[in-house]
């Protein structure tokens, strides 16, 4: 199947198909057509200009001051890719540097950036042959956009750098010769418009919320499990309170637990304690509100992908080169760490859950999980575990919106820090999977130590496919396969066919 990238929107769904299916892309004939109108008019620009134009004719940054010959123009931009190749760490995931790619095409297709149609085909070229540059998760200030890791991106178009190819690290200049693709003779302007621009940051956005849609699906699930497994009350759910205070996500929140646990023979059951936990009777009013954060990051993400983020912007049909500051990574960056806050607290309210499970308040199930506890520690130490996670996740989600250290002799005198609110975001999220992970076992083992009541028959389905990949836990066997196990369970599973919740 074959994704025509044109200037229509692209969306979450759009772009989960691309990955998952995977999708190759194309550009439309109208994206075609744009690019060369674009580039048709630059060209006419530099030849017919007086003026000096910012980062075409001139240098960078505070070097904006000085002139380049037109000799020079194509040499300026190469020496820039390589010169801001500076992304440094750990490399970055597979599927992050394919939406790194897949956003970049579709940014500059949108005909505002004066770049070679040849530039935008080749790095089509590389996301549908999986020829993945390697980028690293450090340097980006998140200000004139992503330079360092969008320099890394790129730098095999001009025959440089390293990418992923086949599982392994190779030389950019051996995988080219192999597809027989000649370095890209960057023209005037391209070198900045692949450089400037938000892509790190948008990519990982894109990446942790396509993770929180399915984390929040995921927290309503287990959290229902445990309801039931402690013996929990359903009168917190009823439509009556939500309506009194009738936030969207709690209202969503409170329909999907009673339609999960309808037909529960524990609902059934007569209740003893007229008043839960807040980690319970609260999860309407926490879970909702991590919803509505969530829904709220994914509309200003949405709208940052189909922008235009490079600089200067070129405005043909205005006769208009404008040096602005669409590359500042602000939006992206106080929405990034708000994503993380909202579901760092379903991970927290989730640890909370797992303790009540475990504690044997309640009576109806052993301490610990575990028969014959003492020779038996049983599900002690996963909790341990995620209490250890929740508190990472507290130390990750200091907000990196609220530094700035000024850059480029000042020139650049306030940045956004967004590429580390974006790489902290995707760590925030996959430790909520585990955290929710950890949940599911002991709320699983809950429900199984009060056999033959059963649940609803939804989530009986979703604890026998569970079940599958992690047994019940009779005696001390080793956890953090389970714990492993567990996880992947809810990164690669897919239950949207149940028709309620």
């Amino acid at each position: 199947m074959i994704h025509y990238i044109s200037p229509a929107p692209l969306t979450f769904e759009a772009i989960d198909t691309i990955l998952n299916k995977h999708y190759t892309l194309a550009l439309s004939e109208e994206s075609k057509k744009v690019i060369n109108d674009c580039k048709a008019y630059l060209d006419h620009k530099i030849e017919t200009s007086e003026k000096p134009l910012y980062g075409i004719t001139t240098g960078f940054g505070s070097l904006c001051k000085i002139s380049i010959s037109k000799e020079d123009l194509s040499q300026l931009q190469a020496n820039l890719v390589m010169s801001h190749a500076c992304s440094i760490g750990n490399p970055i995931q597979k599927d992050i540097i394919r939406l790194m790619l897949l956003l970049k095409a579709h940014a500059l297709s949108l005909g505002k950036s004066g770049v070679q149609l040849a530039t935008v085909e080749r790095i089509i070229d590389m996301f549908n042959h999986d020829v993945l540059p390697v980028v690293r998760e450090l340097g980006s200030l998140g200000a004139s956009g992503d330079l360092a890791p969008l320099a890394n991106l790129f730098l095999p178009l001009i025959g440089k750098g390293e990418v992923w190819y086949e599982g392994e690290i190779r030389s950019a200049e051996e995988i080219n010769q192999k597809f027989n693709w000649e370095p890209i003779r960057l023209g005037a302007k391209e070198g900045l418009a692949l450089l400037n621009g938000t892509q790190f940051m948008s990519s990982h956005a894109v990446y942790a919320l396509l993770k929180a849609f399915k984390i929040a699906k995921y927290a309503d699930i287990i959290g229902a499990i445990s309801l039931d497994a402690y013996d929990g009350r359903i009168d917190p759910f009823l439509p009556q309170i939500q309506e009194a205070r009738p936030h969207p996500g709690q209202i969503e929140t409170a329909r999907n637990i009673r339609a999960l646990l309808e037909g529960s023979e524990f609902q059934k059951k007569e209740k003893t304690r007229v008043q839960d936990p807040y980690s319970f009777r609260c999860i309407p009013q926490v879970h909702g509100a991590c919803k509505d954060s969530i829904m709220y990051v994914a509309s200003v993400v949405e709208r940052e992908i189909n922008s235009v983020t490079d600089n200067p912007t070129i405005f043909s049909e205005d006769d208009l080169i404008i040096s602005g500051g669409n590359f500042h990574g602000e939006p992206l960056a106080l929405v990034l760490d708000f994503l993380s806050i909202a579901v760092a607290e379903l991970g927290s309210i989730s640890e909370r859950r797992t303790y009540r499970l475990i504690s044997g308040d309640r009576g109806n199930i052993p301490e610990f999980l575990v028969a014959n506890p003492g020779l038996n520690s049983g599900f002690m130490i996963p909790q341990y575990a995620a209490a250890a996670i929740v508190s990472k996740n507290k130390q990750l989600c200091t907000p990196c919106s609220v530094d700035s250290i000024p850059s480029s002799n000042e020139q650049e005198d306030h940045v956004s820090m967004g590429g580390n609110a974006a790489v902290k975001a995707v760590q925030v999220m996959e430790n909520v999977e585990r955290i929710l992970a950890i949940e599911l076992m002991n709320a699983a083992q809950a429900i199984d130590l009060q056999r033959p009541t059963k649940t609803s028959p939804y989530l009986e389905k979703f604890l026998e496919e569970f079940r599958s990949v992690v047994p019940f836990n009779s005696i001390d066997r080793v956890m953090y396969k389970d714990i492993d196990a567990a996880t992947d369970f809810l990164r690669y599973g897919d239950f949207e066919a149940n028709p309620q919740a």
